[in-house]
């Protein structure tokens, strides 16, 4: 709630008493800004009018001065811009961006920063580009009712709001704001009966198998790959082909990160056995006398890998093989699906994923051999050896 004083130029933000003025029009050329507004650092009205009728003094014999500048009296050139202290809330969205990126942006790739400016561009376009006390909760609720309005899924805008308010929490945290987030309760409505990305059906993916297999081009081995591999496609995207063993008991493929592409947890770091159509796919790579380093030079240069581009693509493919709810991530689905169905062990499907385990004994150690995870690999299909790829 604010309550303005306007004799003795007083406002009330919160409990908190507020000095605030507007700059006369003949001292413009002096501030960057069109009005003065700070914290008086009391609650008590009392003492907020002495300190007003003291600052209001002080402020009258300062502009005096200042006007002095335009009777050209020689040697006084005065040029004064008032800093702007945290106590004003002053910080606008744009620039807790830029802290923002400055500080989390250290060997982040060019998706984290593009993901962070268009959620903060989002807000912007809608609500301006404000002091981050000026947002309100009421506005942060039209915020997400506009982004379902544009079509967005509530995991998708979840995601916004959740980079919008650790932009917002780490200015605030960084540089000692006293205004809350208005972001950071905003209510988001359950999902009812959302089926989400499901699994591809097994006969669907030995279909595919088989377009794969006939096609064998560029787009189909990277199809191929994920097949029996369970690798995310930004992991596949971004390989190099030395990152490909086959000269090994157990062939494999390692994951690890790149200047090109880095990768999504530090758990995705790993050693993946290669059994069925992927082994076949990644002889088929390592072999096909591309000059290029990479896998898959379409999509991966020595800047960035756009698996964006890929995923488009492949999906467009996929579409008419799989039920309407599949698209290219859903192999890691059926992945997981067919090692449970194996009764592999959750720290092992772990493991071979790539996804976080939690529990601190699990970080300890090496974890396991790549013996291990080539026999778990192996009972995921037990027909794998006698198929010929």
């Amino acid at each position: 709630m604010r309550n303005n004083y306007g004799v003795n130029h007083m406002m009330n933000r919160d409990g908190v008493f507020y000095y605030i003025r507007r700059v006369p029009c003949d001292l413009s050329d002096f501030y960057a800004i069109k009005r003065l507004c700070f914290s008086l650092k009391t609650k008590s009205i009392n003492t907020a009018r002495r300190l007003s009728r003291s600052i209001e003094q002080k402020l009258e014999d300062y502009w005096l001065g200042l006007r002095l500048q335009n009777l050209d009296i020689p040697q006084i050139k005065v040029s004064s811009q008032p800093s702007r202290s945290p106590d004003q809330e002053g910080v606008c969205l744009s620039e807790a961006l830029d802290l923002y990126l400055k500080l989390k942006g250290q060997g982040k790739d060019h998706v984290f920063f593009r993901t962070a400016k268009r959620n903060i561009r989002y807000v912007t376009n809608l609500l301006g580009d404000k002091p981050l006390s000026a947002y309100s909760s009421k506005e942060a609720g039209q915020f997400r009712d506009w982004l379902f309005d544009q079509g967005m899924g509530v995991n998708t805008v979840k995601r916004v709001f959740s980079t919008v308010r650790s932009i917002i929490n780490i200015c605030i945290t960084e540089m000692g704001l006293e205004c809350s987030n208005a972001f950071s309760k905003t209510f988001m409505p359950t999902v009812v009966n959302s089926e989400g990305r499901q699994p591809i059906p097994q006969k669907n993916i030995e279909r595919i198998k088989e377009e794969c297999h006939r096609l064998d081009d560029e787009m189909r081995w990277l199809v191929a790959l994920l097949c029996d591999s369970g690798l995310r496609l930004g992991e596949a995207t971004g390989l190099a082909k030395e990152d490909i063993v086959l000269n090994h008991s157990i062939p494999h493929v390692r994951i690890k990160p790149h200047p090109w592409r880095s990768l999504k947890t530090l758990g995705s770091e790993r050693e993946v056995p290669l059994i069925g159509i992927s082994l076949w796919a990644a002889k088929r790579i390592k072999n096909n006398g591309s000059p290029f380093k990479f896998a898959f030079p379409r999509y991966t240069n020595d800047h960035f890998s756009n698996a964006n581009s890929a995923s488009a693509a492949l999906n467009k493919w996929l579409k008419p093989f799989v039920p309407e709810s599949c698209v290219i991530h859903s192999f890691r689905h059926s992945f997981r699906d067919r090692l449970r169905n194996v009764e592999c062990p959750f720290d092992v499907i772990d493991r071979l994923g790539g996804w976080i385990t939690s529990g601190v004994g699990q970080t300890y150690g090496k974890g396991y051999d790549l013996n291990v995870l080539g026999k778990w690999m192996l009972k995921v299909d037990s027909n794998v050896l006698n198929k010929i790829y």
